[in-house]
């Protein structure tokens, strides 16, 4: 009786777990959640991402799904109590975990999941993801990793009641190596996914430095009026600002190390750019970030 008593209890413990995730409205029509400027960890268990719902009249469109099934969840029933419609398309602008362990729970409402091209060549569903080891067992409860249906290999167009949505292969490696970003002209708005980070410092680590400065100058002749990265709350053209700028100064920073002859254990230890000190995960992230840049603008000029 006692062993029965334990059980029910996990059981009740897990149904239980909430986000207590909060929408905020970014414009008529679009609403965001937006994470914690933090990594992912037993404390926000993933809540660390944006994950975004676009009132297309009919149907609701969801950029990025979260990293979780109870995420998702907990997503929709919020959305819905706002405006009660299905969620028709789903967009996951890249292939860090973060952004898109919630899609078996659209996938279960039917909607349509649409991802960047190498998506499927770039993830094992037989492997543990980064989220399942860092967060409780009780917020990954359901989660099952769920892959896009439908691939962008450059551009792809979705028609739908409010007007049409665009969605575009960045043309170089930038983030990673397979990076969406989406447009909707008729809301005068651009997502960018982990193409444009506000509130903490970027990561570098799949990335290249040359090529997603060239993609962040693409995507700022836009000229958005409604600009929505995929970690940080800011949500007009500044959204750009932290991203670019940090990334500017360390290939300039680095570059004058390379010229310099200084090597690349100097370099992470004497490049600081204190004007990013007190930005969130700078501690975490910014050594990484120094020794990955060195790595690939030593061979700039070979």
């Amino acid at each position: 009786m006692r062993t029965l008593w334990v059980i029910m209890l996990v059981v009740l413990q897990a149904s239980a777990f909430e986000y207590g995730l909060k929408p905020s409205k970014v414009s008529e029509d679009i609403y965001c959640f937006f994470g914690k400027p933090e990594v992912m960890d037993k404390h926000n268990n993933g809540n660390m991402v944006n994950s975004c719902y676009v009132d297309m009249g009919s149907s609701w469109l969801v950029i990025d799904t979260g990293p979780t099934y109870l995420y998702a969840k907990e997503a929709s029933q919020h959305m819905r109590s706002i405006k009660e419609m299905p969620v028709k398309y789903v967009i996951n602008t890249h292939i860090h975990d973060d952004h898109w362990l919630g899609n078996g729970y659209y996938a279960s409402l039917g909607a349509k999941i649409v991802g960047p091209s190498l998506f499927t060549a770039e993830i094992d569903l037989k492997a543990e993801t980064r989220m399942q080891k860092r967060i409780l067992k009780e917020a990954f409860l359901d989660t099952v990793p769920t892959l896009p249906q439908a691939m962008v290999e450059e551009e792809m167009v979705l028609h739908l009641a409010k007007g049409d949505v665009f969605l575009y292969l960045a043309q170089e490696r930038a983030h990673t190596e397979s990076d969406l970003f989406v447009t909707i002209p008729s809301m005068d708005v651009l997502f960018g996914g982990d193409l444009i980070f506000n509130d903490r410092i970027p990561s570098l680590r799949d990335g290249d430095i040359n090529g997603w400065l060239s993609v962040l100058d693409m995507l700022k002749a836009m000229k958005s009026k409604i600009v929505i990265g995929g970690h940080g709350d800011k949500s007009d053209t500044h959204a750009f600002d932290l991203t670019y700028d940090y990334l500017f100064e360390l290939r300039q920073e680095v570059k004058a190390a390379i010229d310099d002859g200084i090597g690349i254990d100097e370099a992470v230890e004497t490049i600081k750019m204190p004007a990013y000190a007190e930005t969130h995960l700078y501690l975490m992230m910014h050594r990484q970030n120094i020794e990955v840049a060195y790595r690939m603008l030593e061979w700039d000029d070979e």
